[in-house]
């Protein structure tokens, strides 16, 4: 895709958003972000399907939250507000702290202590953010800052707030605009559940002014251990090595329900282990980086094509198979501890040129092809 348009989503799909010709823009000139055609994944699938990655990562602050923060930041500016408050396990705040500064508001944030990235509560912590760690998951800290929404005048720019789920609804403007149609299957991480819902309202509201032909199968993966949308209640310790989708009782919930239901698709649990094995892949084989809670998207898109789910008649007057976006929400430098723990590096060498060879693969002539980590 070419570089960045001179603004951001707001100027792009103004039409389509909650802002008026008065409404201050605040903005670091997110979304269009690329759209990778994996051919490692597309032949994993098989049967002529074409599998695409959107790479979130690639917005300001490195996630899919920056869609949703600019317009609520713009609303909240526009509204006189003073300050913005959020509960986050890193993304979200990272988000809310970057584009508050931007707009010279002040940014409250709490987040279940021990649970977030250092990545990201460095970002929240750079960007002047008031970080507060509560000994609680992320629950508690979101009903804590509802409570706190209403007895102070701050707004809350959780994904509650529904101009977030307006500037997610973007990301899915963007695939069709790049594919010239929807895709017929979206396979995306679900954890509070905002932005499965953001992107159905998009693709919907793109095939109501007739825009798309058809809309996506949309195919939401939890991780097992933090799976009430699978389990059908809510989990009050959720358990998963992928902290960005570490939610037991999702906000946005009926969203993600009537967006898979509505759209004939599922929500489905993935395991931690494969998870870490998607999460891998992604990096080896098509050179992206993200972090674990993005690679749920890929290990439900694996799990489905081992169970042969793929294995239908083509799309109707089209010769190839399906296409399928895979959703990576945020990038793999947001939580670059995980990325050293799930490689086993060597102890170190001497400075000798046969025993570096020796282990570089080098005195063999590559005949291994491609020298990858250990898992």
């Amino acid at each position: 895709m070419a570089g960045r348009p001179s603004g951001g989503i707001i100027e792009r799909y103004r039409p389509y958003l909650p802002v008026s010709p008065t409404t201050p823009i605040i903005t670091l000139l997110e979304g269009n972000t690329p759209l990778i055609v994996s051919r490692a994944l597309s032949q994993r699938v098989g049967r002529g399907a074409e599998v695409y990655l959107k790479y979130e990562g690639m917005n300001p602050t490195g996630s899919f939250k920056d869609r949703g923060m600019t317009v609520a930041i713009s609303k909240a500016v526009e509204a006189k507000s003073v300050a913005v408050l959020c509960a986050s396990t890193g993304n979200t705040s990272a988000s809310a702290s970057a584009y508050a500064a931007r707009a010279g508001l002040r940014s409250i944030v709490l987040i279940p202590s021990g649970a977030v990235a250092l990545g990201k509560l460095s970002q929240a912590l750079i960007h002047g953010a008031r970080v507060v760690a509560v000994d609680a998951n992320f629950d508690a800290c979101l009903a804590l800052v509802k409570s706190l929404a209403r007895q102070h005048p701050v707004t809350l720019v959780n994904s509650i707030n529904p101009h977030r789920i307006e500037g997610q609804k973007t990301c899915a403007f963007e695939i069709c605009d790049a594919l010239g149609r929807a895709p017929d299957y979206q396979c995306m991480p679900v954890g509070n559940a905002g932005n499965i819902t953001a992107q159905w309202k998009g693709y919907t509201e793109y095939h109501g002014r007739g825009r798309i032909g058809h809309r996506p199968v949309m195919l939401g993966f939890q991780a097992e251990g933090a799976a009430p949308l699978v389990k059908g209640r809510l989990v009050k310790h959720p358990r998963t090595i992928a902290t960005a989708i570490r939610i037991g009782n999702p906000a946005s919930w009926q969203g993600a329900v009537a967006a898979a239901e509505e759209s004939r698709g599922a929500i489905q649990a993935v395991s931690d282990r494969q998870i870490l094995d998607a999460y891998r892949l992604l990096a080896q084989e098509d050179g992206v980086f993200v972090e674990p809670a993005s690679a749920a998207s890929v290990a439900g898109l694996l799990r489905l094509a081992q169970a042969g789910y793929f294995k239908k008649a083509r799309p109707a007057g089209r010769r190839q198979g399906p296409t399928i976006v895979c959703i990576l929400t945020g990038h793999g430098l947001k939580d670059p501890e995980r990325a050293i723990k799930s490689i086993r590096l060597a102890r170190p060498l001497p400075p000798s040129l046969s025993a570096i060879s020796k282990a570089t693969g080098l005195k063999e002539g590559l005949s291994g092809g491609i020298i990858r980590p250990r898992p």
